[in-house]
């Protein structure tokens, strides 16, 4: 973007009602929505923003709610979000968002009327010429703010507000919805393609028990704060750590062989180096899926079909790039 107030390093993060009215934001273009995920849906809402911005000399921003909003109205039907805060901060930045403005959703907010929102978060706290959102983008007390709502407090307070119309991908509306499903059905490729990038776990490496370098194989162990893990099984996966990306398999699973554990955990066997990786920060993308956990009569078992996960892994590395 070219907009002078960019810093490609930084990204001006602001809470509601903690912190006052962004002095450093000019004439913010917004893009309003919950962004789990930061799907293609997003992406093309973000880059009409950062378009909209750059024509018009303005500040790109983006405005999230933390909690999700579903945790405080519905908590018994809330749905694992795709990404931590830290990730879809990330991706905003990523996106080409100059600032993002994260409202802290409480009962108290969820029963504000669609005008209040409006007028108190858009319009006096940041000052916004332009609002984009998603067709089906609800707000207010009740969800019962929708688009044409939107519009019309716009030109009410002095702003536009636009929609961005549902993006397809092959025959499938893309959704946070429906890529949870994917994740959740271990169809990781497919939701990496509605996602329009891999579907990520990130954390930090914790020790293990060891037993993957007995047999030959050592594994990262990831500790991680992501809420959606795919079901139990082997994957082709990518892992990035500082900065470089290595090809690998990782095992989401309890370890039947070994006697289980009571919560799944995530192993990352790494095909092309053995270095030590205890306490580093690491990213696990998920590419495609191999074969489903299984119980061995032994140790030498397991040891052989590992072999044959990074055999099909490699093969599937030749195949595409990383």
């Amino acid at each position: 973007m070219s907009h002078a107030l960019f810093d490609p390093d930084r990204i001006d993060v602001i809470h509601y009602p903690d912190d006052s009215s962004p002095s450093g934001w000019h004439q913010p273009v917004l893009a309003l929505g919950n962004f789990d995920g930061v799907h293609r849906g997003h992406a093309k809402i973000l880059e009409q923003v950062g378009r909209r911005a750059d024509e018009r000399g303005a500040t790109a921003a983006a405005l999230t709610f933390d909690p999700h909003p579903s945790r405080v109205v519905r908590p018994d039907k809330a749905p694992p979000l795709l990404m931590t805060t830290e990730q879809k901060l990330s991706a905003l930045k990523e996106a080409g968002m100059e600032g993002v403005a994260v409202v802290r959703f409480t009962e108290m907010f969820a029963a504000w009327e669609p005008d209040a929102f409006v007028r108190t978060v858009l319009v006096e706290w940041l000052k916004v010429v332009e609002v984009w959102v998603g067709a089906n983008f609800l707000f207010g007390h009740d969800r019962t703010g929708n688009f044409s709502l939107l519009r019309s407090l716009g030109a009410r307070y002095g702003f536009r507000a636009e929609k961005i119309d549902p993006v397809r991908y092959r025959d499938f509306v893309v959704s946070s919805t429906r890529v949870r499903r994917l994740v959740t059905e271990g169809r990781v490729d497919e939701a990496g393609a509605l996602l329009g990038h891999h579907y990520v776990l990130a954390g930090k490496v914790v020790r293990g028990d060891g037993r993957g370098h007995q047999i030959g194989f050592p594994t990262a162990n990831l500790e991680t704060e992501n809420e959606l893990f795919p079901p139990n099984g082997v994957y082709a996966t990518a892992v990035l750590v500082d900065g470089e990306i290595h090809a690998a398999v990782s095992n989401v699973g309890v370890r039947p062989t070994f006697g289980g554990t009571s919560t799944p955990v995530v192993e990352s066997h790494l095909l092309d180096t053995s270095r030590d990786l205890y306490d580093a920060k690491i990213s696990v993308a998920f590419i495609r899926r191999l074969r489903d956990e299984v119980e061995f009569a032994d140790s030498t078992a397991l040891r052989a079909q590992i072999g044959r996960d990074c055999e099909e892994a490699r093969g599937l590395f030749r195949r595409i790039s990383l």
